[in-house]
């Protein structure tokens, strides 16, 4: 795929389909991707559902093929191939040895989340000390936000997006009236510009800019969960600390789906779950992180006894030794069974870069983008043909691997069809489908057989 560098999507798959001789929408420019994909041996090491398998699947209507059509890692990742073995490892040093198994074993349940924090500090870009494995999202976010937002009656208002995701929204008002401030008046609610639908850069950094003063924590999505937006983080933080605000990021759909530097890029704090593109499995254990220049500063709010320190913890003296930055943030121990699946995916990132993965994913996705293009535009010629919009901005550097695609029409019977013929994706009423080709294990034979698929399931839903 080197000759391709520097190409843009289409002008890639124009080549490879010129060099085939065939046309650009011919599934051989799929098996021609796939065959020079250097990443396509990690599929392996995760197990895809069978199409026989699912809930609402039809075989009558299924072309033969097995395995489904899964582009839904954005809400729960495949489960690892390794996930069941290290479980069952754990399942039986516990049968076998009872309590002895908190210190025994390569997985000692006292400090497992620790010997695997190495593998997810590559993926977010910080050290080590700089990340802990802890609780789940939300629970971590509180636990930063107790200490990182610091109101006072001049700087109080906390910064995010008018469409954030629920938990966060919650946990931020929940947060400002902790403090005995009024959410209407401490949340500044970030909204697109009419008949827009993703915030511009500009407006957030203006708003920063305008709004500063009176700001105590910015706190955005890495990658908005409905529209896939991409925010550029390292803006944003510049412009928020400079104005003298802490900056956070709650980064569950930019985790393992784009190239983060939360270290580089002087992030204050970042927090994330594991289950969509980092694979641990449902409720999986979540990651925090605190950068290192606040390890001596900023301090837990909420103590407990797995952030004292390892040496000496178990002296049980009453006497906290707290561990410094994040480490210190830790309260209860981890459950070992949530250690796991999490270690088997972390596994398969240490297998190759963020940097690889990412090079794949604006690929696959924007194969995905040119057939939606190509085949779903909307035509003013015919009125009556369905089209769909994307939704997500079109530059890959404001994207992760998820589009979010628009219907002209209610969008639950075209998921229905989908379903039905093996495709797995996540719906949001009233008329959205987020489509998530992830690099890891999605093929760019996956995204010609989708796009194949969305038109019989289209045409199904025209019919009477």
């Amino acid at each position: 795929m080197e000759k391709f560098v520097g190409l843009n999507v289409r002008e890639t798959v124009e080549r490879v389909s010129a060099l085939l001789g065939c046309s650009p929408t011919s599934a051989k420019v799929a098996v021609y991707f796939d065959k020079h994909d250097t990443l396509q041996h990690l599929r392996k090491e995760f197990l895809v559902p069978k199409i026989a398998d699912l809930p609402l699947s039809d075989l009558s209507v299924v072309d033969g093929t097995k395995e489904c059509i899964y582009l839904v890692g954005n809400s729960l990742g495949l489960q690892p191939r390794m996930a069941r073995k290290y479980l069952e490892e754990e399942l039986d040093k516990w049968a076998k040895t009872g309590v002895h198994g908190h210190t025994e074993g390569s997985r000692p349940w006292a400090w497992a989340e620790n010997n695997i924090e190495d593998l997810m500090a590559q993926v977010v870009g910080a050290k080590t000390e700089e990340v802990a494995l802890m609780n789940g999202l939300t629970v971590n976010l509180h636990l930063l936000m107790l200490s990182f937002y610091k109101p006072t009656t001049v700087r109080h208002k906390i910064l995010l997006e008018d469409k954030a995701f629920p938990s966060d929204h919650y946990a931020a008002e929940s947060q400002i009236r902790l403090r005995g401030f009024d959410p209407q008046q401490s949340m500044l609610l970030l909204s697109p510009r009419p008949g827009e639908e993703t915030l511009r850069t500009e407006d957030i950094l203006e708003v920063i800019e305008k709004e500063g003063e009176s700001i105590a924590l910015v706190m955005l999505s890495g990658v908005q969960y409905y529209t896939g937006q991409l925010f550029d983080m390292v803006a944003i933080t510049e412009t928020g600390q400079r104005k003298g605000c802490y900056v956070g990021f709650d980064c569950a759909h930019a985790v393992g789906n784009v190239e983060l530097k939360l270290h580089d890029w002087g992030v204050d704090f970042a927090c994330w779950c594991s289950y969509k593109y980092l694979n641990s499995g449902a409720g999986g254990l979540a990651g925090a992180f605190v950068h290192e220049k606040h390890k001596d500063t900023i301090k837990p709010v909420l103590l407990g006894w797995w952030g004292h320190d390892l040496k000496t913890r178990f002296q049980m003296n009453n006497v906290l030794e707290l561990q410094p930055g994040v480490s210190g943030f830790r309260i209860s121990n981890q459950p070992i069974l949530l250690v796991c699946p999490l270690q088997a995916s972390l596994e398969v990132f240490n297998m190759t870069t963020m940097q690889a993965l990412r090079r794949k994913s604006i690929l696959l996705t924007g194969y995905l983008e040119h057939l939606i293009q190509h085949y779903y535009a909307k035509d003013p010629a015919k009125s009556h043909k369905p089209h769909v919009h994307v939704i997500t901005p079109s530059d890959p550097q404001q994207r992760g691997c998820q589009l979010s695609l628009s219907f002209c029409h209610p969008v639950r019977k075209v998921f229905q069809e989908l379903e039905k013929r093996g495709v797995v994706c996540d719906m949001r009423e009233p008329s959205v489908l987020r489509i998530a080709p992830v690099p890891l294990y999605n093929s760019f034979s996956d995204i010609h057989r989708f796009i194949k698929i969305l038109g019989a399931a289209l045409a199904a839903y025209q019919q009477p």
